[in-house]
C-alpha cells in the first residue's frame, strides 16, 4: 500500500521527521510494553497507578468515579479493575472522609515505588539525551511536538476534507 499522493511531494527532511516520530512511538510503546509485562498488569491498570500517584502528589485523595473518568472506563469495570490491584498489593481503598457512599483510593508505598523503579532508568536516559538540546533546540523541539499534539488532537476535524 502506497503513502497519500501528498506524500511523495512532502521535503524528504519533513519524511525523515516524521518517519522518526513513527519509529520512535513504536519504541516507546514497546518499552512500556515491557514494563507493563515486567510489573504483571495491563495498559489500563498501568495508567489508573500513574493517575493515583499524580493525584497523591498533587495532595489530592482520588475516587473510582475520577479514576473512570479519567480511564474513560465504566463503573462496572473500574470497580474490577480495583479489585485486581487490590489483590495484587498496589492499591488500597479508603472510606471518603466527606462522602459515606463513596471511596478513596491511594497506590500503595509498594506500587509507587515498582513504578518509580521500572520507568526511572528510561526516564533518566531519555533526560540525558533532552540535556544535549542547548535552549534554543529544545524550544524547537517542545514546539514541534506541540504543534503535532494540537493536530492530533484536532483528529478527523482537522482536516477540510
Amino acid at each position: 500500500m502506497s503513502e497519500a499522493p501528498w506524500y511523495d511531494t512532502a521535503p524528504p527532511h519533513a519524511v525523515r521527521v516524521i518517519a522518526s516520530l513513527r519509529e520512535y512511538r513504536t519504541a516507546e510503546q514497546a518499552m512500556r510494553r515491557r514494563a507493563r509485562e515486567s510489573m504483571r498488569m495491563g495498559e489500563a491498570d498501568l495508567k489508573a497507578l500513574r493517575f493515583l500517584l499524580k493525584a497523591e502528589a498533587d495532595g489530592r485523595s482520588a475516587t473510582p468515579v475520577e479514576l473512570g473518568a479519567h480511564l474513560d472506563i465504566k463503573s462496572s469495570s473500574v470497580t474490577a479493575m480495583l479489585d485486581r490491584l487490590t489483590a495484587s498489593g498496589h492499591v488500597t481503598r479508603h472510606p471518603h472522609p466527606q462522602d459515606r457512599r463513596s471511596l478513596t483510593i491511594r497506590a500503595t508505598p509498594g506500587a509507587d515505588e515498582e513504578v518509580r523503579h521500572t520507568l526511572a532508568d528510561m526516564h533518566r536516559r531519555m533526560l540525558d539525551v533532552a540535556t544535549e538540546l542547548d535552549q534554543r533546540g529544545a524550544a524547537a523541539v517542545a514546539g514541534f511536538l506541540a504543534q503535532l499534539t494540537a493536530v492530533a488532537d484536532q483528529g478527523e476535524r482537522g482536516s477540510g476534507d
